[in-house]
């Protein structure tokens, strides 16, 4: 696909990233030449230096042939105006707009036809969701979903009195009674497909996959799930905290947020009645003990610098808060993260470049093409799905007697509303909806790529 990102700052950067690996022609639009020309010398993507907005920048992009433009810049009127332009010029292109400004995201959903806009992508809203899920379900450092939120993978951590610790693999049923799978085990940054005689062992990161019924009862039988979160403490009051604390009010959890900036606090409180504003630093421990913070289910930390986002989730794990989450800018340092007390980590940038990706892959349209991918095992891995089609090899034999790629696991078989977890036996019809799990390594862009031969 010909495609268009606008914006070449965090996100622009790492969508070109993922899409520039799967032999797009890009066309990156920014007016910082420095960002380009450090973006250029990394990846194959043309620059060019301009407005993208302009109707004369995106003309020299040759709009008039691109399949997408993706509006990413940092200014929300820039990418609506940028989107509105394209498809006055292309009525045939698709267009992407992240909108983060609460004013204008309801008002982009409304008006998506008149701005031209295919999808909008909110990075801050999406967090607030994400965040959302981990907290009514605590226990979990990620979740994602698939076959319509019908199968989950989850990651746990293996902890030094969980029931996981030292377990071997072909015992797990029996010791969690639920019907799930080890699809993954992170040990010292390496990433392994396990068999049933692979022993868990204190600090894996485990990642797990099941129908969200057994996930559930996963959680329970580990005794993770001990009490219901009620009330959360937010630290800050940006875009994020907004939305968090609105999501919240409707599964009945009740939050405060603290911010230091007063007319921050004086436009939460005016937004959302129903939370308690603290106008105060989050990083005072005086705050936060003010807030009796020890009192909490779980806390948040959603303040504008990582470090301080880290700094203050280390002083809730010390003041015992059960669940914590962290939100990161830059998720990348897995090494320094992994080893600090600071719960889930969030990462917007990640959480918004992965959204305009599965929505890239899922308008490519080729037969057996990928439904949605996932990145689990701090990217290392991906979580697959595919819809088994007519020319599918091997539909009906045992999976045990196909020839797989190695590293490479058929984890979850849907069959209309029936959700099988992968096992020896298992076979797939037209029709069925699979989730594989594979490593980078492997090549697999549709669905007969699973195969050896």
């Amino acid at each position: 696909m010909k495609i268009l990102i606008a914006g070449a700052g965090k996100v622009g950067r790492a969508v070109t990233e993922e899409l520039s690996s799967e032999g797009h022609d890009l066309t990156l639009i920014d007016r910082n030449a420095d960002l380009l020309e450090s973006i250029q010398g990394s990846y194959d993507v043309i620059t060019i230096e301009g407005n993208a907005a302009s109707a004369t920048t995106l003309q020299e992009a040759d709009i008039d042939k691109a399949d997408l433009l993706i509006a990413a810049t940092n200014a929300d009127e820039i990418n609506m105006l940028a989107c509105i332009t394209a498809n006055a010029m292309n009525p045939k292109i698709d267009t992407i707009a992240r909108i983060r400004d609460p004013e204008y995201v309801d008002q982009a959903y409304v008006m998506r036809e008149q701005f031209g806009l295919k999808l909008v992508v909110n990075p801050e809203k999406d967090t607030a969701r994400e965040i959302a899920r981990l907290i009514r379900y605590p226990g979990f450092i990620k979740r994602e979903t698939f076959a319509k939120a019908k199968v989950e993978i989850v990651e746990l951590k293996v902890k030094e009195k969980s029931k996981l610790n030292n377990l071997r693999l072909m015992d797990l049923t029996k010791t969690v009674r639920s019907q799930v799978l080890v699809c993954c085990v992170l040990r010292d940054g390496k990433a392994t497909m396990p068999d049933g005689n692979f022993v868990l062992k204190e600090g894996d990161k485990v990642f797990v996959t099941g129908a969200a019924g057994e996930i559930r009862s996963l959680l329970l039988n580990l005794g993770i799930i001990t009490k219901s979160v009620k009330h959360v403490l937010i630290a800050g009051g940006g875009k994020i905290s907004y939305y968090l604390a609105d999501e919240l009010e409707r599964y009945s959890i009740s939050s405060s947020i603290i911010e230091q900036d007063r007319a921050t606090c004086e436009d939460l409180a005016r937004r959302l009645p129903l939370t308690t504003i603290v106008c105060g630093d989050a990083s005072d421990q005086a705050i936060l003990e003010s807030e009796e913070i020890r009192d909490y289910d779980a806390f948040v930390s959603l303040t504008g610098l990582d470090e301080l986002n880290i700094v203050t989730s280390m002083y809730a794990s010390l003041a015992k808060v059960p669940h914590i989450v962290t939100k990161l800018g830059r998720g990348e340092n897995f090494e320094l993260t992994d080893k600090l007390p600071i719960g889930s980590i969030v990462c917007p940038k990640a959480l918004c470049t992965m959204h305009i990706v599965r929505y890239v892959r899922a308008i490519q349209n080729h037969r057996g093409a990928a439904q949605s991918i996932h990145r689990i095992a701090e990217g290392k891995v991906d979580a697959i799905e595919f819809e088994v089609e007519s020319n599918t090899r091997h539909i009906g034999e045992p999976l045990k007697d196909m020839n797989l790629k190695n590293n490479l696991l058929v984890v979850s078989i849907r069959n209309g509303s029936k959700v099988e977890i992968a096992n020896g036996h298992s076979s797939f019809q037209a029709g069925d909806v699979i989730v594989v799990v594979t490593d980078k390594d492997n090549a697999v862009y549709t669905v007969n790529d699973i195969f050896e031969e």
